[in-house]
């Protein structure tokens, strides 16, 4: 309904609005999303081993993928997008695309 939400979360898309009409799962490599964490931490001051990161997002991943309640996956007519390789302007630019206004405003 109008006027719309964004909502973010490993089940949004197949557990709480599974009828949602976009649904976009970003994804990344591990070691990609351990790089990230880590420029994160250092840029706040905060010493962190990379490879202490990898092992962390990767035993949370397992967890996730693994639980017997809304395990991590993308949900039907969900759009992947694997942002590997994209910096944050082109995977904002990315989600944008796909976005379409509703051609009708009382939906």
């Amino acid at each position: 309904r109008p006027p719309g939400l964004v909502a973010e979360g490993r089940d949004m898309g197949t557990v709480v609005f599974p009828d949602a009409r976009l649904k976009i799962f970003l994804t990344a490599s591990a070691r990609v999303r351990a790089e990230r964490r880590h420029k994160q931490l250092m840029e706040k001051g905060i010493n962190a081993s990379i490879q202490d990161l990898l092992c962390e997002i990767e035993a949370r991943d397992a967890r996730d993928l693994g639980r017997s309640v809304a395990p991590l996956r993308a949900g039907e007519s969900t759009i992947t997008i694997d942002t590997s390789t994209l910096d944050l302007t082109q995977s904002i630019d990315a989600v944008l695309k796909l976005y379409q206004p509703n051609a009708s405003k009382n939906e």
